[in-house]
């Protein structure tokens, strides 16, 4: 039987989620969370226990929110149902609030067969006791916001802690990244690997810097047959012979026909809409989580219809231009943002927003860990730079002999552009300008579109 604080904290979650979605003031999930573990401080560890079947949890820097969503795909399409953290509210409350709204109104019950949960890497010590999961995807670890995260080895031994407090869960390591297969090293948990067994990442991706060039066991510099990017790669060490493993779970054969990727999973046919490489490990880290686990029997057919986007990487059409919305919060993350830019040879004009609230990290030295030269070679006809922090992008853009100009103005940016650019415009923005400038390109296509029904209403009128 269900503990009566319970059942008042899911009641007061549901409340709180109805008012927030009522009065338009967000996705209404954390401030639920918040709520009801206000109530009952045990509540997340109550639902996560009374699941039908497992649970999987994702972490790492980059790919975690997009492989989550993955995960869920598929599980749908197979008929299983799931709890899922979709907005990406990866700390505490959000995870409590995901549970919480998913349980019955009146019970209390969860009726779910699987959770995939995306974790915060930081919140992930003292969430994975009490989640308890079967599996745990880790998908990457690279520098980000340096003021909350610390360097790359703090975050490293935070999961090297969260692994070891549930070692039954399998871990699902990505063994192109020597930090992450690192962790195989020490942590007890059963260690299934993935990776991709051929270069498939534009050289220029791998000319930013490496979070970590030093053997793990004995100290030695480490040596590539391959850089994918970042210190992603076939990586080994002279001296003591570590190094890359075979991955259980392997891409090969990947081929880009018609701007997206199609490559095999341990032999089988994938065929997706992925226009991103790095898409290809997110993809794969997804599948060999699921077949380790005994799921995804209809992995192939059900990942040709998954979108890419996620919110986080869209397509607006506005003024007859076409408007890429894609969100890069990190040095490796912007790396492959800049690569994929590249890959379209036509003339583009570009917009680059950064901001510095808590959600981006009030440090943005990470500026100076990504190549901006690449710029150079983009056929941009004009850069445009604004956010909170848009003097130190031009300052960094500066030191490239980049020409580029500010803007304070979002909207009238994207209206200029839009309308007198190129016709090819791409928009990168850190973590907290993504929803507003996603609802700004969502607005002015609507705008566009009522303009053009106004026109066709108003013409055909005219003629009768």
């Amino acid at each position: 039987m269900m503990r009566l604080r319970t059942k008042l904290a899911i009641f007061m979650a549901k409340l709180i989620h109805w008012t927030v979605k009522l009065l338009r003031r967000g996705d209404g999930v954390a401030l639920p969370g918040y709520i009801a573990r206000l109530i009952d401080p045990d509540i997340l560890r109550e639902l996560s226990g009374i699941m039908r079947e497992k649970m999987i949890v994702v972490m790492g820097t980059n790919g975690k929110t997009t492989t989550n969503s993955i995960l869920n795909h598929i599980l749908v399409a197979e008929g299983r149902k799931v709890i899922i953290n979709k907005t990406g509210a990866n700390m505490r409350n959000g995870i409590t609030g995901a549970f919480a709204l998913a349980a019955d109104w009146k019970r209390g019950r969860l009726q779910a067969d699987y959770a995939c949960i995306e974790v915060d890497e930081n919140a992930s010590v003292s969430l994975l006791p009490e989640l308890r999961p079967e599996c745990i995807v880790l998908t990457n670890i690279f520098r980000d916001q340096l003021d909350r995260y610390g360097e790359v080895d703090i975050v490293r031994n935070k999961l090297k802690a969260a692994f070891s407090s549930v070692p039954d869960a399998k871990l699902l390591l990505n063994c192109d990244d020597v930090i992450s297969y690192s962790l195989s090293y020490e942590c007890k948990n059963p260690v299934i690997t993935y990776g991709i067994n051929e270069q498939i990442f534009d050289h220029r991706a791998g000319t930013g810097s490496r979070e970590s060039i030093f053997c793990r066991l004995c100290g030695t510099k480490l040596e590539y047959d391959t850089i994918y990017y970042g210190q992603s790669g076939i990586w080994h060490c002279p001296h003591c012979g570590a190094g890359r493993p075979e991955p259980s779970y392997r891409a090969e054969n990947v081929s880009l026909y018609n701007r997206t990727y199609s490559f095999e999973i341990n032999g089988m046919p994938v065929n997706t809409k992925a226009r991103a490489p790095y898409n290809v490990y997110n993809t794969l880290a997804a599948c060999a989580a699921l077949y380790s686990m005994g799921e995804g029997a209809q992995f192939a057919k059900a990942i040709e219809t998954f979108d890419y986007g996620n919110n986080r990487e869209d397509i607006f059409h506005i003024l007859g231009s076409c408007v890429q919305l894609h969100l890069a919060k990190n040095p490796a993350g912007f790396q492959q943002k800049l690569s994929l830019i590249l890959q379209d040879k036509k003339q583009k004009d570009i917009i680059i927003q950064i901001n510095d609230t808590a959600q981006d990290g009030r440090d943005v030295s990470w500026l100076w860990d990504v190549d901006f030269q690449m710029l150079a070679a983009a056929r941009a006809s004009t850069i445009s730079i604004g956010g909170t922090r848009r003097h130190d992008m031009g300052l960094r853009l500066k030191y490239e002999d980049i020409p580029h100009r500010f803007t304070a103005d979002m909207k009238s940016e994207v209206q200029r552009l839009a309308g007198t650019g190129t016709g090819n415009l791409y928009v990168i923005v850190n973590y907290s300008g993504l929803s507003e400038t996603r609802r700004l390109l969502l607005s002015l296509q609507k705008e566009q579109g009522s303009r053009a029904a106004r026109l066709v209403r108003d013409t055909a009128t005219g003629a009768e």
